[in-house]
């Protein structure tokens, strides 16, 4: 990478870094004054809010950076253009191959930032900030002695979660079963726990002993589903969602899934979704090279901010929509997964070929 390329990637990156900060001040402010009415339950003080909105901005950051790159390159490139360094770049010989392989190494970097936030950073800090939350909202769960857990109970069931072990795993998880009349009917044991979707637990060397009046039956390990309205969102100690989960998470969900024909669509909608919308950033990058070498050479940076929001909007209402029939409608996920980005794809590669 000589020093042409690294001024377009330095240009492009520090637009980018720009537009997030911008975005993530504003969905900050969104957040906390959606916790205004949380504010006052149990311990849940304003401070608690500003904590819990700082710890999810890394996962704003993972949400919007495809939006946050479109309109970041078309600014950063737009200022090149409007200034005339494109020009005089062009007039040297570089050709718009050679600047669509600038943008691909921006691009490179961002996917890699993408990958931390929604792999590494932003899972564990979420954990952090919905534990807090519910712990300090909820009287109803309570802690052992002797680090002993938390303690929830769900109609019949009785909870025990001894630690978090992973952004969205549990170690040693008790399930006690009382009948109707308050006796104690089974007591189960899971080594491991997985915070599903739809108020459901992946239960992993599940053992159990089932307590009749002159036996006790022992089963197991296993693997089992369990459907309980104690969800981890409730408990603050992880999200519910599909789409908040990360790709190891999903990927053994799916797994599973299949293993035991249970319907995995959802997993693998979210899973492949993940992957497309982060291969969608490199053509958000080169997609600002055709605007800014023609009808936006010589606009502002108001124009160039308005046509990456649009641009950015249409993408993220497409894969919506199309998230919503996939589910609604029983449709092929992994092909429509892929849908938004290859549309994306297709335009931009469409106007890089007839650029000049």
């Amino acid at each position: 990478m000589n020093i042409l390329d690294r001024y377009v990637v330095r240009s492009i990156l520090g637009s980018v870094l720009l537009v997030l900060v911008v975005v993530l001040i504003l969905a900050g402010l969104f957040i906390f004054i959606d916790q205004g009415d949380d504010i006052g339950v149990g311990h849940y003080t304003a401070v608690d809010a500003l904590w819990y909105t700082l710890l999810n901005l890394p996962n704003q950051a993972f949400e919007f950076l495809p939006i946050t790159v479109l309109i970041g390159s078309l600014l950063g490139l737009g200022s090149l253009a409007r200034g005339s360094e494109l020009t005089v770049i062009r007039a040297t010989g570089v050709s718009i191959a050679r600047l669509a392989g600038a943008a691909l190494i921006a691009g490179a970097i961002l996917i890699a930032i993408e990958v931390l936030l929604g792999e590494f950073l932003s899972p564990p800090l979420q954990v952090a900030a919905r534990e807090a939350k519910a712990f300090a909202k909820y009287t109803n769960i309570s802690f052992g002695a002797g680090g002993g857990g938390a303690w929830v109970r769900d109609g019949n069931l009785i909870l025990n979660v001894a630690r978090q072990s992973g952004q969205r795993q549990f170690s040693s998880l008790q399930i006690f079963e009382l009948s109707p009349d308050h006796h104690l009917m089974a007591l189960g044991h899971a080594v491991n726990a997985t915070a599903g979707a739809d108020k459901k637990w992946l239960l992993g060397d599940y053992t159990e002993s089932r307590f009749t009046d002159n036996s006790v039956q022992t089963s197991g390990p296993v693997q089992r589903i369990l459907q309980s309205n104690v969800t981890a969102g409730y408990l603050g100690l992880a999200a519910q969602d599909p789409n908040q989960l990360t790709n190891r998470a999903l990927w053994q969900l799916i797994q599973y899934s299949r293993t035991n024909a249970l319907d995995a669509s959802q997993y693998i909608f979210a899973f492949w979704s993940r992957i497309a919308r982060t291969v969608a950033i490199a053509f958000a990058g080169l997609l600002a090279i055709p605007f800014v070498l023609g009808s936006l050479r010589s606009s502002g940076a108001g124009t160039r901010t308005l046509m990456g929001l649009l641009l950015g909007i249409c993408f993220f209402l497409l894969q919506k929509l199309i998230e919503s029939g996939t589910i609604v409608f029983a449709l092929n996920p992994l092909v429509l997964a892929w849908i938004p980005t290859a549309a994306l794809g297709m335009v931009t590669l469409l106007l890089l070929a007839r650029a000049r």
